[in-house]
Protein backbone atom coordinates (compact mmCIF):
# COMPACT_ATOMS: atom_id res chain seq x y z
CA UNK A 1 0.00 0.00 0.00
CA UNK A 2 1.06 3.41 -1.07
CA UNK A 3 0.69 6.52 0.90
CA UNK A 4 -3.22 7.64 1.63
CA UNK A 5 -4.62 10.98 1.90
CA UNK A 6 -8.15 12.13 3.25
CA UNK A 7 -10.64 13.32 0.76
CA UNK A 8 -12.14 15.89 2.96
CA UNK A 9 -14.52 17.70 0.51
CA UNK A 10 -16.39 14.19 0.32
CA UNK A 11 -17.26 14.08 4.39
CA UNK A 12 -18.32 15.87 7.33
CA UNK A 13 -18.23 14.54 10.78
CA UNK A 14 -20.67 15.08 13.26
CA UNK A 15 -20.77 14.42 17.14
CA UNK A 16 -24.02 13.18 18.64
CA UNK A 17 -23.73 12.20 22.63
CA UNK A 18 -20.61 9.98 22.47
CA UNK A 19 -21.14 8.90 18.62
CA UNK A 20 -19.20 10.27 16.06
CA UNK A 21 -21.33 10.67 12.97
CA UNK A 22 -19.98 10.74 9.29
CA UNK A 23 -22.25 12.37 6.94
CA UNK A 24 -21.08 11.20 3.43
CA UNK A 25 -21.24 14.44 1.04
CA UNK A 26 -21.77 12.43 -2.29
CA UNK A 27 -24.44 10.81 -1.50
CA UNK A 28 -25.88 12.19 1.07
CA UNK A 29 -25.77 9.55 3.53
CA UNK A 30 -25.17 9.17 7.06
CA UNK A 31 -23.07 6.56 8.60
CA UNK A 32 -22.10 5.81 12.62
CA UNK A 33 -18.61 5.24 12.40
CA UNK A 34 -17.00 2.05 14.34
CA UNK A 35 -13.43 2.97 16.52
CA UNK A 36 -11.67 1.80 14.03
CA UNK A 37 -12.93 3.83 11.25
CA UNK A 38 -13.42 7.44 13.78
CA UNK A 39 -9.49 6.89 14.88
CA UNK A 40 -8.63 6.09 11.33
CA UNK A 41 -9.86 9.28 10.08
CA UNK A 42 -8.81 11.00 13.35
CA UNK A 43 -5.57 10.39 12.24
CA UNK A 44 -5.52 11.70 8.62
CA UNK A 45 -6.86 14.76 10.04
CA UNK A 46 -3.80 14.89 12.21
CA UNK A 47 -0.66 13.46 10.32
CA UNK A 48 -2.40 14.16 6.84
CA UNK A 49 -0.65 11.27 4.31
CA UNK A 50 -0.56 8.07 5.88
CA UNK A 51 1.92 5.12 4.85
CA UNK A 52 1.77 1.18 5.53
CA UNK A 53 4.91 1.69 8.08
CA UNK A 54 2.66 4.74 9.84
CA UNK A 55 -0.48 2.53 10.25
CA UNK A 56 1.25 -0.36 11.68
CA UNK A 57 3.63 1.89 14.05
CA UNK A 58 -0.04 3.64 15.18
CA UNK A 59 -1.72 0.21 15.33
CA UNK A 60 0.88 -2.07 16.53
CA UNK A 61 -0.85 -5.11 18.40
CA UNK A 62 -3.77 -3.31 19.45
CA UNK A 63 -5.67 -3.21 15.78
CA UNK A 64 -4.78 -6.41 13.25
CA UNK A 65 -3.63 -5.72 10.16
CA UNK A 66 -6.33 -7.21 8.03
CA UNK A 67 -9.02 -4.80 10.05
CA UNK A 68 -7.32 -1.76 9.18
CA UNK A 69 -6.98 -3.19 5.93
CA UNK A 70 -10.75 -3.72 5.76
CA UNK A 71 -11.10 -0.18 6.91
CA UNK A 72 -9.38 1.32 4.70
CA UNK A 73 -10.86 -0.43 1.90
CA UNK A 74 -14.47 0.55 3.21
CA UNK A 75 -12.88 4.52 3.34
CA UNK A 76 -11.79 3.99 -0.31
CA UNK A 77 -14.70 2.54 -1.74
CA UNK A 78 -16.60 5.83 -0.37
CA UNK A 79 -13.65 8.22 -1.80
CA UNK A 80 -13.39 9.23 2.10
CA UNK A 81 -9.91 8.44 1.05
CA UNK A 82 -7.66 7.73 -2.00
CA UNK A 83 -4.21 7.20 -2.89
CA UNK A 84 -1.58 10.56 -2.45
CA UNK A 85 -0.66 12.12 -6.04
CA UNK A 86 -4.07 10.80 -7.22
CA UNK A 87 -6.99 12.88 -8.34
CA UNK A 88 -9.54 13.01 -5.76
CA UNK A 89 -12.95 12.52 -7.17
CA UNK A 90 -15.56 15.31 -6.01
CA UNK A 91 -18.10 15.49 -8.38
CA UNK A 92 -18.94 13.13 -11.53
CA UNK A 93 -18.72 14.60 -15.58
CA UNK A 94 -21.95 15.77 -16.27
CA UNK A 95 -23.12 13.70 -19.04
CA UNK A 96 -25.21 15.14 -21.96
CA UNK A 97 -28.83 16.15 -21.28
CA UNK A 98 -31.17 14.70 -23.96
CA UNK A 99 -33.99 14.12 -22.06
CA UNK A 100 -36.40 16.31 -19.94
CA UNK A 101 -38.49 14.00 -17.85
CA UNK A 102 -41.40 17.07 -17.25
CA UNK A 103 -43.96 15.79 -14.26
CA UNK A 104 -44.67 18.90 -13.50
CA UNK A 105 -45.72 22.03 -15.24
CA UNK A 106 -46.83 25.74 -14.29
CA UNK A 107 -49.25 27.67 -15.55
CA UNK A 108 -48.80 31.37 -15.16
CA UNK A 109 -52.60 32.07 -15.60
CA UNK A 110 -52.51 35.66 -15.26
CA UNK A 111 -50.14 38.67 -15.02
CA UNK A 112 -52.40 40.71 -12.97
CA UNK A 113 -52.95 40.95 -8.95
CA UNK A 114 -54.90 42.48 -6.98
CA UNK A 115 -52.24 43.26 -4.69
CA UNK A 116 -49.18 45.76 -5.03
CA UNK A 117 -46.46 44.19 -2.97
CA UNK A 118 -43.41 46.12 -3.13
CA UNK A 119 -40.66 43.17 -3.11
CA UNK A 120 -42.38 41.49 -6.20
CA UNK A 121 -40.46 40.30 -8.29
CA UNK A 122 -42.80 39.68 -11.58
CA UNK A 123 -41.80 41.45 -13.91
CA UNK A 124 -45.23 41.52 -16.27
CA UNK A 125 -47.28 42.51 -13.28
CA UNK A 126 -50.41 44.34 -13.63
CA UNK A 127 -53.71 44.62 -12.57
CA UNK A 128 -56.25 41.95 -12.97
CA UNK A 129 -58.55 43.44 -15.40
CA UNK A 130 -55.20 44.45 -17.29
CA UNK A 131 -53.87 41.46 -16.71
CA UNK A 132 -52.61 39.21 -20.10
CA UNK A 133 -54.68 36.23 -19.28
CA UNK A 134 -53.92 32.92 -20.45
CA UNK A 135 -56.17 30.93 -22.98
CA UNK A 136 -57.67 27.86 -22.28
CA UNK A 137 -56.35 26.20 -25.62
CA UNK A 138 -52.72 27.68 -24.26
CA UNK A 139 -53.16 25.48 -21.15
CA UNK A 140 -54.06 22.53 -22.84
CA UNK A 141 -51.29 23.00 -25.04
CA UNK A 142 -49.55 23.03 -22.28
CA UNK A 143 -50.50 19.55 -20.59
CA UNK A 144 -50.14 17.94 -23.92
CA UNK A 145 -46.66 18.82 -24.03
CA UNK A 146 -46.23 17.74 -20.53
CA UNK A 147 -47.78 14.10 -21.32
CA UNK A 148 -45.41 14.34 -24.79
CA UNK A 149 -42.25 14.86 -23.23
CA UNK A 150 -43.09 12.24 -20.07
CA UNK A 151 -45.18 9.64 -21.24
CA UNK A 152 -46.58 6.91 -18.88
CA UNK A 153 -45.52 8.32 -15.82
CA UNK A 154 -48.10 7.23 -12.81
CA UNK A 155 -48.52 10.93 -11.51
CA UNK A 156 -47.90 14.87 -12.87
CA UNK A 157 -48.55 17.83 -10.90
CA UNK A 158 -50.38 21.14 -12.80
CA UNK A 159 -49.36 24.43 -11.01
CA UNK A 160 -51.40 27.28 -11.08
CA UNK A 161 -49.71 30.70 -10.56
CA UNK A 162 -49.92 34.67 -11.02
CA UNK A 163 -49.95 37.42 -10.75
CA UNK A 164 -52.87 36.24 -8.55
CA UNK A 165 -54.11 32.54 -9.88
CA UNK A 166 -57.71 33.36 -8.75
CA UNK A 167 -58.30 36.14 -10.40
CA UNK A 168 -58.62 33.50 -13.44
CA UNK A 169 -60.95 31.16 -12.00
CA UNK A 170 -62.71 30.11 -15.48
CA UNK A 171 -59.57 28.54 -17.42
CA UNK A 172 -58.52 26.91 -14.00
CA UNK A 173 -62.10 25.15 -13.63
CA UNK A 174 -61.50 24.85 -17.10
CA UNK A 175 -58.28 22.73 -17.20
CA UNK A 176 -58.99 21.39 -14.13
CA UNK A 177 -61.93 19.19 -15.95
CA UNK A 178 -59.88 18.75 -18.77
CA UNK A 179 -56.31 17.33 -16.78
CA UNK A 180 -59.16 15.01 -14.80
CA UNK A 181 -60.94 13.07 -17.30
CA UNK A 182 -57.31 13.42 -19.47
CA UNK A 183 -55.05 12.29 -16.77
CA UNK A 184 -57.84 9.24 -16.10
CA UNK A 185 -57.90 8.36 -19.45
CA UNK A 186 -54.09 7.41 -19.11
CA UNK A 187 -53.98 6.06 -15.85
CA UNK A 188 -52.09 8.33 -14.10
CA UNK A 189 -53.30 10.76 -11.13
CA UNK A 190 -52.49 14.11 -11.39
CA UNK A 191 -52.14 17.08 -8.54
CA UNK A 192 -53.03 20.32 -8.75
CA UNK A 193 -51.22 23.03 -6.81
CA UNK A 194 -52.14 27.06 -6.20
CA UNK A 195 -50.37 29.89 -4.54
CA UNK A 196 -52.14 32.73 -3.60
CA UNK A 197 -52.63 35.35 -1.90
CA UNK A 198 -56.08 34.49 -0.11
CA UNK A 199 -57.77 38.07 -0.53
CA UNK A 200 -59.92 36.44 -3.22
CA UNK A 201 -60.88 33.45 -1.49
CA UNK A 202 -64.89 32.16 -0.83
CA UNK A 203 -66.48 29.66 0.89
CA UNK A 204 -67.63 28.37 -2.93
CA UNK A 205 -64.03 28.23 -4.10
CA UNK A 206 -62.72 26.58 -0.32
CA UNK A 207 -65.08 23.77 -1.09
CA UNK A 208 -64.04 24.06 -4.92
CA UNK A 209 -60.43 22.95 -4.17
CA UNK A 210 -61.61 20.83 -1.43
CA UNK A 211 -63.24 18.46 -3.64
CA UNK A 212 -60.38 18.67 -6.41
CA UNK A 213 -58.00 17.90 -3.41
CA UNK A 214 -55.69 21.64 -4.29
CA UNK A 215 -52.76 21.32 -2.75
CA UNK A 216 -52.89 25.27 -1.44
CA UNK A 217 -50.20 28.13 -0.21
CA UNK A 218 -51.02 31.08 1.28
CA UNK A 219 -48.65 34.13 0.80
CA UNK A 220 -48.33 36.10 3.90
CA UNK A 221 -45.57 37.41 5.77
CA UNK A 222 -46.51 37.41 9.56
CA UNK A 223 -48.16 39.50 11.99
CA UNK A 224 -49.88 42.64 11.17
CA UNK A 225 -47.24 45.40 11.47
CA UNK A 226 -44.92 42.87 9.72
CA UNK A 227 -47.52 41.89 6.98
CA UNK A 228 -48.66 45.41 6.08
CA UNK A 229 -45.32 46.82 5.26
CA UNK A 230 -45.03 45.24 2.08
CA UNK A 231 -48.18 43.43 1.41
CA UNK A 232 -50.16 46.29 -0.01
CA UNK A 233 -53.29 47.05 -2.52
CA UNK A 234 -52.69 49.02 -5.33
CA UNK A 235 -54.38 51.81 -2.96
CA UNK A 236 -51.21 51.25 -0.68
CA UNK A 237 -53.89 49.73 2.12
CA UNK A 238 -52.30 47.19 4.64
CA UNK A 239 -53.61 43.84 3.56
CA UNK A 240 -53.31 41.50 6.97
CA UNK A 241 -56.97 42.01 8.11
CA UNK A 242 -58.69 40.50 4.83
CA UNK A 243 -55.43 38.22 4.68
CA UNK A 244 -55.80 36.90 8.42
CA UNK A 245 -59.56 36.15 7.84
CA UNK A 246 -59.93 34.45 5.06
CA UNK A 247 -57.03 32.31 5.64
CA UNK A 248 -58.71 31.68 8.76
CA UNK A 249 -61.91 30.67 6.77
CA UNK A 250 -59.74 28.39 4.90
CA UNK A 251 -58.14 26.86 7.82
CA UNK A 252 -61.33 26.06 9.49
CA UNK A 253 -63.05 24.63 6.13
CA UNK A 254 -60.03 22.99 4.35
CA UNK A 255 -59.70 19.28 4.50
CA UNK A 256 -58.32 17.51 1.53
CA UNK A 257 -54.57 18.30 2.26
CA UNK A 258 -52.87 20.40 4.62
CA UNK A 259 -52.62 23.93 4.37
CA UNK A 260 -49.01 25.75 3.90
CA UNK A 261 -47.75 29.57 4.14
CA UNK A 262 -44.87 31.05 2.61
CA UNK A 263 -43.02 34.23 4.14
CA UNK A 264 -40.92 36.68 2.21
CA UNK A 265 -38.48 38.05 4.38
CA UNK A 266 -37.35 41.49 3.58
CA UNK A 267 -34.99 44.50 5.05
CA UNK A 268 -36.48 45.16 8.41
CA UNK A 269 -38.34 41.90 9.16
CA UNK A 270 -36.22 39.27 10.38
CA UNK A 271 -37.80 37.93 13.37
CA UNK A 272 -38.32 34.60 12.04
CA UNK A 273 -39.50 33.27 15.50
CA UNK A 274 -42.62 35.70 16.26
CA UNK A 275 -43.31 34.93 12.84
CA UNK A 276 -43.69 31.65 13.11
CA UNK A 277 -45.27 31.46 16.65
CA UNK A 278 -48.10 33.91 14.88
CA UNK A 279 -48.75 31.64 11.69
CA UNK A 280 -48.41 28.40 13.12
CA UNK A 281 -49.09 28.36 16.16
CA UNK A 282 -51.70 31.22 16.48
CA UNK A 283 -53.39 30.92 12.61
CA UNK A 284 -52.51 27.51 12.56
CA UNK A 285 -51.10 27.25 9.45
CA UNK A 286 -49.55 23.24 9.04
CA UNK A 287 -46.42 24.35 7.76
CA UNK A 288 -44.66 28.25 7.94
CA UNK A 289 -41.97 28.44 5.00
CA UNK A 290 -39.22 31.58 5.32
CA UNK A 291 -37.86 32.99 1.70
CA UNK A 292 -35.35 35.83 2.47
CA UNK A 293 -34.60 38.51 -0.09
CA UNK A 294 -30.98 38.47 -0.48
CA UNK A 295 -31.08 39.76 -4.45
CA UNK A 296 -33.80 41.60 -5.65
CA UNK A 297 -34.24 43.79 -8.19
CA UNK A 298 -34.62 46.72 -5.83
CA UNK A 299 -32.07 46.33 -3.47
CA UNK A 300 -33.75 48.50 -0.84
CA UNK A 301 -35.71 45.11 0.02
CA UNK A 302 -32.42 42.96 0.16
CA UNK A 303 -31.64 41.41 3.39
CA UNK A 304 -28.33 43.22 4.73
CA UNK A 305 -25.34 40.90 5.81
CA UNK A 306 -26.29 41.73 9.11
CA UNK A 307 -29.96 41.08 8.82
CA UNK A 308 -29.04 37.51 6.93
CA UNK A 309 -27.16 36.18 10.07
CA UNK A 310 -30.13 37.06 12.38
CA UNK A 311 -32.29 35.32 9.66
CA UNK A 312 -29.93 32.12 10.48
CA UNK A 313 -29.81 32.43 13.75
CA UNK A 314 -33.74 32.25 14.54
CA UNK A 315 -34.05 29.80 11.80
CA UNK A 316 -31.67 27.47 14.35
CA UNK A 317 -33.55 28.58 17.20
CA UNK A 318 -36.42 27.77 15.26
CA UNK A 319 -34.18 24.60 14.33
CA UNK A 320 -33.96 23.65 17.86
CA UNK A 321 -37.32 23.37 18.56
CA UNK A 322 -38.02 21.19 15.65
CA UNK A 323 -35.67 19.09 17.32
CA UNK A 324 -37.18 18.69 20.65
CA UNK A 325 -40.60 18.41 19.14
CA UNK A 326 -39.23 15.59 16.82
CA UNK A 327 -37.41 13.41 20.00
CA UNK A 328 -41.01 13.42 21.60
CA UNK A 329 -42.51 12.16 18.48
CA UNK A 330 -44.20 15.79 17.85
CA UNK A 331 -44.24 17.25 13.92
CA UNK A 332 -43.84 20.64 13.85
CA UNK A 333 -44.24 22.51 11.13
CA UNK A 334 -41.18 24.44 10.21
CA UNK A 335 -40.95 24.07 6.45
CA UNK A 336 -37.83 25.14 5.38
CA UNK A 337 -36.18 22.38 8.87
CA UNK A 338 -38.47 19.72 7.19
CA UNK A 339 -37.30 20.01 3.87
CA UNK A 340 -33.55 19.91 5.17
CA UNK A 341 -34.69 16.86 7.07
CA UNK A 342 -36.45 15.35 3.78
CA UNK A 343 -33.29 15.88 1.86
CA UNK A 344 -31.04 14.07 3.78
CA UNK A 345 -32.95 11.80 4.97
CA UNK A 346 -34.30 10.74 1.39
CA UNK A 347 -30.25 10.85 0.52
CA UNK A 348 -31.00 13.61 -2.08
CA UNK A 349 -28.17 13.77 -4.39
CA UNK A 350 -28.92 16.92 -6.17
CA UNK A 351 -26.72 17.83 -9.14
CA UNK A 352 -29.04 20.85 -9.56
CA UNK A 353 -30.87 22.83 -7.11
CA UNK A 354 -34.22 22.13 -8.29
CA UNK A 355 -36.41 20.36 -10.75
CA UNK A 356 -36.65 23.87 -12.86
CA UNK A 357 -35.69 23.05 -16.87
CA UNK A 358 -35.84 19.08 -15.87
CA UNK A 359 -38.53 18.11 -14.11
CA UNK A 360 -40.58 21.36 -13.94
CA UNK A 361 -41.30 24.05 -16.84
CA UNK A 362 -43.42 27.51 -16.15
CA UNK A 363 -45.59 28.49 -19.31
CA UNK A 364 -46.25 32.25 -19.52
CA UNK A 365 -49.78 33.16 -20.68
CA UNK A 366 -48.36 33.23 -24.69
CA UNK A 367 -47.05 29.86 -24.17
CA UNK A 368 -43.54 30.33 -24.06
CA UNK A 369 -41.74 27.76 -21.86
CA UNK A 370 -39.23 29.54 -18.59
CA UNK A 371 -37.51 27.84 -16.31
CA UNK A 372 -39.70 27.80 -13.65
CA UNK A 373 -42.61 30.81 -12.20
CA UNK A 374 -40.43 33.33 -11.13
CA UNK A 375 -38.77 33.69 -14.60
CA UNK A 376 -42.08 34.66 -16.41
CA UNK A 377 -42.65 37.97 -17.90
CA UNK A 378 -38.56 38.24 -17.40
CA UNK A 379 -35.70 39.07 -19.94
CA UNK A 380 -34.05 35.43 -19.52
CA UNK A 381 -34.50 34.01 -23.25
CA UNK A 382 -37.34 31.33 -23.72
CA UNK A 383 -36.43 27.95 -24.01
CA UNK A 384 -39.28 26.84 -26.34
CA UNK A 385 -42.84 27.30 -26.62
CA UNK A 386 -45.91 24.73 -26.10
CA UNK A 387 -46.89 25.46 -29.82
CA UNK A 388 -43.92 23.96 -31.01
CA UNK A 389 -41.85 22.37 -27.80
CA UNK A 390 -38.92 22.25 -25.71
CA UNK A 391 -35.93 23.94 -27.38
CA UNK A 392 -33.75 21.02 -26.21
CA UNK A 393 -30.82 22.01 -27.53
CA UNK A 394 -30.78 25.62 -25.34
CA UNK A 395 -32.11 23.78 -22.23
CA UNK A 396 -29.97 21.36 -22.45
CA UNK A 397 -26.91 24.29 -22.87
CA UNK A 398 -28.13 25.57 -19.69
CA UNK A 399 -28.09 22.66 -17.80
CA UNK A 400 -25.19 20.87 -18.32
CA UNK A 401 -23.54 24.26 -17.72
CA UNK A 402 -25.02 24.59 -14.06
CA UNK A 403 -23.69 20.83 -13.99
CA UNK A 404 -20.73 21.45 -14.44
CA UNK A 405 -19.06 22.50 -10.99
CA UNK A 406 -15.27 22.22 -12.31
CA UNK A 407 -13.43 25.75 -11.26
CA UNK A 408 -16.66 26.91 -9.15
CA UNK A 409 -16.86 27.52 -5.61
CA UNK A 410 -19.26 24.01 -5.59
CA UNK A 411 -16.72 22.01 -6.73
CA UNK A 412 -15.36 21.13 -3.45
CA UNK A 413 -18.00 22.35 -0.98
CA UNK A 414 -19.45 19.91 1.51
CA UNK A 415 -22.89 20.62 0.69
CA UNK A 416 -22.58 20.63 -2.93
CA UNK A 417 -24.92 18.08 -3.47
CA UNK A 418 -27.69 19.54 -0.75
CA UNK A 419 -27.50 23.37 -1.85
CA UNK A 420 -26.15 22.67 -5.65
CA UNK A 421 -25.72 26.47 -6.23
CA UNK A 422 -28.53 27.91 -5.49
CA UNK A 423 -31.87 29.32 -6.87
CA UNK A 424 -31.49 30.26 -10.55
CA UNK A 425 -33.93 33.27 -10.41
CA UNK A 426 -31.30 34.39 -7.46
CA UNK A 427 -28.35 34.29 -9.23
CA UNK A 428 -30.21 35.96 -12.30
CA UNK A 429 -30.91 38.68 -10.47
CA UNK A 430 -27.88 38.56 -8.29
CA UNK A 431 -25.21 37.97 -11.14
CA UNK A 432 -27.56 38.62 -14.72
CA UNK A 433 -26.58 34.66 -15.35
CA UNK A 434 -28.82 32.12 -13.99
CA UNK A 435 -25.78 29.83 -14.16
CA UNK A 436 -23.52 31.49 -11.50
CA UNK A 437 -23.91 29.53 -8.50
CA UNK A 438 -25.29 32.20 -5.35
CA UNK A 439 -22.39 33.00 -3.78
CA UNK A 440 -23.31 35.93 -1.25
CA UNK A 441 -24.23 33.93 1.44
CA UNK A 442 -22.85 30.14 1.19
CA UNK A 443 -21.01 30.41 5.08
CA UNK A 444 -24.00 30.70 6.56
CA UNK A 445 -26.44 27.93 4.34
CA UNK A 446 -22.82 25.46 5.18
CA UNK A 447 -23.30 26.20 8.33
CA UNK A 448 -27.41 25.78 8.19
CA UNK A 449 -26.85 22.38 6.74
CA UNK A 450 -23.86 21.70 9.08
CA UNK A 451 -26.92 22.32 11.84
CA UNK A 452 -29.00 20.22 10.12
CA UNK A 453 -26.76 17.25 9.75
CA UNK A 454 -26.49 17.38 13.71
CA UNK A 455 -30.14 17.88 13.93
CA UNK A 456 -30.79 14.63 12.02
CA UNK A 457 -27.98 12.81 13.49
CA UNK A 458 -30.05 13.08 16.54
CA UNK A 459 -33.51 12.12 15.81
CA UNK A 460 -32.45 8.97 14.00
CA UNK A 461 -30.01 7.89 17.02
CA UNK A 462 -32.81 9.16 19.42
CA UNK A 463 -36.16 8.65 17.83
CA UNK A 464 -35.59 7.18 13.83
CA UNK A 465 -39.44 6.15 13.82
CA UNK A 466 -39.95 10.11 13.24
CA UNK A 467 -39.06 9.99 9.82
CA UNK A 468 -41.46 7.12 9.30
CA UNK A 469 -44.11 9.16 10.37
CA UNK A 470 -43.68 12.50 9.36
CA UNK A 471 -41.03 12.97 6.52
CA UNK A 472 -41.77 9.90 4.85
CA UNK A 473 -45.28 10.61 3.84
CA UNK A 474 -44.73 14.70 3.41
CA UNK A 475 -44.24 13.96 -0.41
CA UNK A 476 -47.61 12.50 -0.97
CA UNK A 477 -49.21 15.40 1.17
Amino acid sequence: MGSLTLVKPNLHLVDVDSRRMLFHVPSSSLFELDPLGRELIELFETRGDLSAPMLRAHFADRVSPQAVRETLEELKSLEIVHDSGAVASYNPRPKPVKNFPLTTIVLNVNTGCNLSCTYCYKEDLTTPSQGDKMSFDTAVKSVEMLLQESPGQPRYNVVFFGGEPLSHMPVIRQIVTYCEERFASLEAQVDFTLTTNATLLNETLIEYFNDHRFGLTVSMDGPEAMHDKNRITVGGQGTYAVVRRKAQMLLERYSARPVGCRVTLTRGITDVETIFDHLHRELGFTEVGFGPVTSGDITAFNLTADEMVDVFAGMKRLGQQYLEAALAHRNMGFGNMHQLMTDLHEGNKKQLPCGAGVGLLAVDTQGGLNLCHRFTGSEMPLFGDVENGIDKPALAAFVEGRLDRSNTGCETCRIRNICSGGCYHESYAKYGDATTPSYHYCDLLRDWVDFGVAVYSQIMVENPAFFDTYVSPRRSA
